[in-house]
This record gives structure tokens, sequence and C-alpha cells, in this order.
């Protein structure tokens, strides 16, 4: 009898613990779906302490995370650039330029961010509003043609001519030019520099010019003869300098020395003259006159590439100083001795 009361009282006992499991059980299913419940009811907000490139979105809905991020990034869209090139400096934007900011996908990311974090930690997490120190960056593109057209009105603004040096004579005066080096700004690394800035996020940027050099510099000027036929001289110059003046004849009346541009294109030492004008005022001179006193050219001649017109001697000392001749340009024996080595072939000469 003892027996069959204490096997009673067990199964008594079991039926008890298995209730109360089983209280517990629904309970603990009530709380999870609970739970879940919440869960789906949160899942239209982005989680506590998630932010998108420094701006809160914890809480907030898809469309309340745009409008927040959307103000955040027009702050930097919106913000001045200063672009300095050389010396002088232009004020533009980013949204100017072409930049705009992948607003909604990143509000997408933030709000995918829950995927990353386990149930029961959301739920306690969204109880509590405990942040789950997530961030998102929001990314910024660039498009259109507006760095482009920057940077092709910012170069045609700066850009700088070389200046090649240079003789010349203006108003009857011998002008002189210096060579110049110019500059430019190369359209390719300028926008290169200015995308780096829009990438930086930075208020300033510098962009460089490269240097454009001379085609003819100081250097390149070498000699110069000029020969003014007003008062009938005749001016050396080694590229800017005065290296000697000559009194010379030039033209008589009738006759042209003719004005221009020229070139020494060749030197002869004891010349042979060869008659240029047979047919008229060297109708009564034989058809040439080897080297020697009597030979029109002197000693030295130096060859223009002005037809007929040559640099050269002459006997006739009488005759330097005025305009005497048949269009060449006349120098004393001597003058044209010291010059011939002092000029190349190729050396310009301006007559005026």
């Amino acid at each position: 009898m003892a027996r069959g009361r204490h096997v009673k009282h067990a199964r008594s006992a079991a039926f008890v613990v298995a209730i109360a499991l089983g209280i517990v059980l629904l309970a603990l299913g009530g709380v999870s779906f609970a739970a879940y419940r919440y869960d789906q009811a949160s899942s239209d907000r982005i989680l506590p302490g998630v932010s998108i490139s420094g701006t809160d979105v914890g809480g907030m809905t898809r469309a309340e995370a745009i409008t927040a991020v959307e103000r955040a990034a027009q702050e930097r869209l919106t913000q001045t650039l200063i672009v300095r090139v050389a010396g002088e400096s232009w004020k533009t934007t980013p949204a100017k330029l072409g930049q705009s900011a992948d607003v909604a996908t990143a509000v997408d990311q933030a709000l995918q961010a829950s995927d990353s974090v386990g149930f029961v930690t959301r739920v306690w997490r969204r109880l509590r509003e405990e942040p789950v120190d997530i961030s998102v960056d929001l990314t910024f593109t660039s498009g259109g043609t507006g760095i482009a057209d920057l940077v092709s009105g910012i170069a045609a603004d700066v850009i700088q001519t070389p200046r090649d040096a240079s003789v010349s004579v203006v108003d009857g005066e011998v002008t002189f030019v210096h060579s110049r080096p110019g500059h430019a700004l190369g359209a390719n690394i300028g926008a290169r520099r200015l995308q780096a800035a829009l990438d930086e996020d930075a208020t300033a940027v510098r962009l460089p010019v490269r240097t454009v050099k001379p085609r003819v510099p100081d250097a390149k000027i070498g000699k110069t003869i000029v020969v003014d036929r007003t008062t009938n001289e005749l001016f050396l110059y080694d590229r800017f300098e005065l290296e000697h003046s000559y009194h010379v004849a030039t033209a008589a009346a009738g006759y042209v020395t003719p004005p221009g541009d020229w070139t020494i294109i060749d030197k002869r030492e004891n010349p042979t003259w060869t008659n240029p004008a047979p047919d008229t005022w060297g109708a009564d001179l034989p058809a040439s006159i080897p080297p020697g006193p009597g030979n029109p050219l002197g000693t030295r001649a130096l060859y223009l590439n002005a037809p007929g017109i040559r640099i050269h001697g002459t006997s006739d000392v009488s005759s330097i100083g005025t305009h005497a001749s048949h269009g060449c340009i006349r120098m004393l024996m001597s003058d044209v001795e010291q010059i011939y080595p002092l000029v190349p072939i190729g050396t310009r000469v301006i007559v005026f």
C-alpha cells in the first residue's frame, strides 16, 4: 500500500512540473511572438546609432533619413570652392561642377544594417535605444561638363603667349624686344586636380600652369645689320648691343636701295664683279671685272637676297656718306674688311 501511494505522488508531481513547463513555454512563445511583431513593426526604421557620413539617421524612416541626408549633402554641394591659377582666383561649388550625392542608396544601406545584427540583439537595442555604432558612407559622384567647362574658361583667361626676342625699326628708330616666357593651363592636369579637390571635399585648390618657352630667346638673336638710307649709316648689332657703326653710300637718284628685311646669303673675298645691267647703265662696261684695284666691289662683298644688292667695298672714298650707288650699299675698304668676319651667312639686314 505504501508503494502505491508513493507512485501516485510522483505522478502528480510530474504532472505539475509539466504544466509549469508548458506555462513557461507558452510565456516564452508569447514573448518571442511579441518581440517578432515589434521587430516587424519597427523594420521601416533605421537602427539607433546608424549614421550616414556623420548624419545620425537612427530611428528614422527611409523618407525622414533621405530628407536629413540630403540637407547635409547640400551643405557640401553648395559650399564655395576657390580655384587659384597664376595669381588669380575663381569661385564655384561642387554642384556647379556636376557633383551629386547618391542619398537613396546610402539610406537603403542604412536600413539594411539591421541584417548584420542578430534578432535578439536588434530587438533589445531597439527597446533600450542602444546605438549600434554603424556608419554608412555617402557616395559623391561627378558628371556632366562642369569641370571641363570651368578649366577651359580659366585656361582662356590665364594664357600668356610667350614673346619672341626681336630687333626691328619702328618710326625710324631701332627697337629691341626681349624675349619673355609665357604660360598655359593644361586641360588634363587642371581637370584632374579639380576632381581631386572635389573628392577630398576641399574648399580651395591651386591649378598649376606650365611654362611656354619663346621660339626666339634673346640668345638666338645673333647679329643684325641696320641700314638707314636717310643718313647713309650702317649699324651692326650683336643681339641688343651696338657693336659698330659706319658711314656708307646708298642709291643715287633714279636708283633704289630696296627697303625691307633681308638676309646675307653669300660672302666673297676679292669677288669678281659681274655686270648686272648690260642693257642699261652698264652698257659701256665689261661683262665682268676680275678681282683687283679696279673691281667695283672692292676687296669684300656680302650678298643679300634682295636681287642684285650687295654690301661691298669701294675705292670711291668721296661717295661714302652720299647717295651715289646703283642700289648697292658701299663701304670704305677698311670698314668692309672689318665687318666681313663679324657677320656670318644668315645675318639679318634691315634697310629702311
